[in-house]
């Protein structure tokens, strides 16, 4: 035991020494910065990994990337054995072992070791991926190095989409009963699922088989050919954005972030009439649509737009197999309101309200049989309880239903198939929209026309300290400074429909300003005026906010 220690200070020492003197968190998104201060930090994860695995007794996944920051930053998450965010309580011991000093590291495992009662004699097999970033390789080295010498197994899976390695890491966990743990098992569980529900029509009604897809010039661009090779006519995927290995700048002026910030085409993609397109990140983990009218006017359907879709569906089939099924949805603060009235008053489902940050949303989701959630960035997806998935394949094998109801159950067992339960998919979640309008017929104005958006808006306010704004209520109201909400309260009385909160970053000192109102004017000023609250509040630096 003490030689694998001591390797680990020596290495630490010697080949990947801390470079960084001021302290970096890890969070939702793991920890996230410029590609060059991550080479310590990657070795130091690769640690931690084979720590958790040990603890957990089960295959740990590391993902390399930085989602849809621009090319020169570079991250890292870890993944646990069920495919999910690693949990909270290993987010602090991950910023712990990040942020101390080199002759610090080998007691800081040892402590690790101790106060978990870790068995280091255990076998373990760490899987590692990465996006296409020019800097990942040499950072999945990093990672390698960290994983051998705790004497754990690497097991590098090469450029990946981080939704591919969370399904890596479930199916191996499972022993593939969820999937088979390959890129072709992959594939194949998608697309035959996705033709299988589609048959051989492949227009219907209004619906048309063909959207225009933007790559991000990233991994999802790469992964997104292996489908289009094996979907065919089925769906006809028209790729932009899809410049090789340090050729295209990933995310500049185009991906799922930009379009959704922007509510602009993103780059190179043309602006064809109520042509439906759509963005993803630079890891495929998020996925907003968009289309420009006749009077080429920009629509975007984001996240909300996706989970009405979904919800919607979803009801629908389980209405139709007669089983009595739980169907919830989970927003954050930042849906719109419209999508949640719309929501609960018109589909009739349960809507519940979490903080911001996929590991929340996740976990409320797994409260319901069927648990749908998407922050309005795009990233999100279904969860099926282990009871639904029994009842359904009774339900599909049995004869206690009617043969139509037996139906229903098959379609949503092949839905399921389509749908990666582990994280927001891009890929997969592309190929459940396209499902559903498939299913109702509809293009994507009839998707948009279900319900009409109200105007939003979000600031930013650069503060000294981002830890002065603490909130409750899942984030919609602010507990300090002292008196900050009660304006809040009063700004947000003085206009129709209005609705406003604040939140800070949890990487930067910022704080975010969210509005809502009935016009795109009142809408504006609401928020600028919140902003010049925060500002003159909670310690506001640099230029004040400007008030239309």
């Amino acid at each position: 035991m003490t030689t694998s220690y001591r390797t680990v200070y020596a290495f630490a020492r010697e080949m990947h020494p801390k470079t960084v003197k001021h302290d970096i968190q890890y969070g939702t998104a793991g920890f996230r910065t410029k590609a060059s201060n991550l080479g310590y930090i990657m070795y130091r994860m690769g640690l931690l990994a084979v720590l958790r695995s040990r603890y957990k007794q089960g295959i740990i996944g590391v993902m390399i990337t930085a989602s849809h920051n621009p090319e020169c930053d570079n991250g890292v998450k870890l993944i646990d054995p069920h495919g999910e965010m690693m949990e909270q309580s290993w987010e602090e011991l991950a910023t712990k072992v990040a942020n101390v000093q080199d002759d610090e590291l080998e007691q800081t495992i040892r402590d690790i070791v101790q106060d978990y009662n870790i068995d280091m004699s255990i076998r373990v097999n760490i899987l590692i991926g990465k996006d296409t970033r020019p800097s990942s390789p040499s950072l999945a080295k990093s990672v390698i190095d960290g994983v051998l010498a705790l004497s754990g197994k690497p097991i590098d899976f090469g450029i990946v989409t981080t939704p591919q390695m969370h399904y890596f890491v479930k199916c191996r966990n499972t022993q593939n009963e969820y999937g088979v743990a390959t890129e072709e098992g992959y594939y194949t569980k998608l697309v035959s699922a996705f033709k299988k529900l589609r048959g051989d029509k492949y227009n219907n009604k209004n619906y048309e088989n063909r959207i225009l897809y933007d790559g991000a010039n990233g991994v999802g661009a790469k992964k997104i050919k292996y489908f289009q090779e094996r979907l065919g006519e089925c769906l006809k995927i028209v790729l932009y954005n899809d410049a090789g290995i340090g050729t295209g700048k990933l995310n500049h002026l185009c991906g799922a972030d930009y379009v959704k910030s922007q509510q602009l085409f993103p780059t190179g993609v043309p602006s064809e009439p109520n042509q439906r397109c759509a963005s993803v990140d630079g890891d495929a983990d998020r996925i907003v649509f968009y289309y420009n009218d006749e009077n080429d006017k920009f629509h975007l359907l984001d996240g909300d737009r996706i989970a009405t879709l979904v919800a919607s569906y979803l009801k629908e089939i389980v209405s139709e197999t007669g089983l009595d099924l739980n169907l919830g949805l989970v927003q954050t603060a930042y849906a719109n309101g419209a999508s949640t009235d719309y929501i609960t008053e018109s589909l009739k489902v349960p809507v519940a309200c979490v903080s911001t940050g996929v590991k929340y949303l996740h976990h409320k989701a797994l409260e319901f049989d069927i648990g749908v959630y998407f922050e309005a960035n795009g990233h999100g997806t279904v969860t099926f309880s282990k009871n639904a998935k029994d009842k359904l394949n009774q339900a599909a094998k049995g004869n206690i239903l009617t043969e139509s109801q037996q139906q229903a159950a098959s379609k949503l067992l092949a839905l399921i198939d389509v749908i990666n339960e582990t994280v927001g998919d891009a890929i997969a979640d592309l190929l459940l929209v396209e499902t559903i309008l498939h299913a109702k017929g509809w293009n994507i104005q009839d998707w948009e026309q279900t319900y009409t958006d109200l105007p939003n808006k979000l600031l930013k306010v650069t503060v000294q300290d981002r830890n002065v704004i603490t909130t409750k209520d899942a984030e919609r109201q602010c507990v300090t400074p002292n008196g900050l909400q009660e304006e809040i309260n009063d700004l947000v009385k003085k206009y129709k429909r209005g609705r406003s909160f604040v939140r800070p970053s949890g990487t930067e000192d910022i704080v975010r300003v969210y509005a809502e109102a009935s016009t795109k004017e009142e809408c504006d000023k609401l928020a600028a005026q919140v902003a010049q609250k925060v500002y003159d509040l909670a310690g506001g630096i640099g230029n004040p906010p400007l008030i239309a």
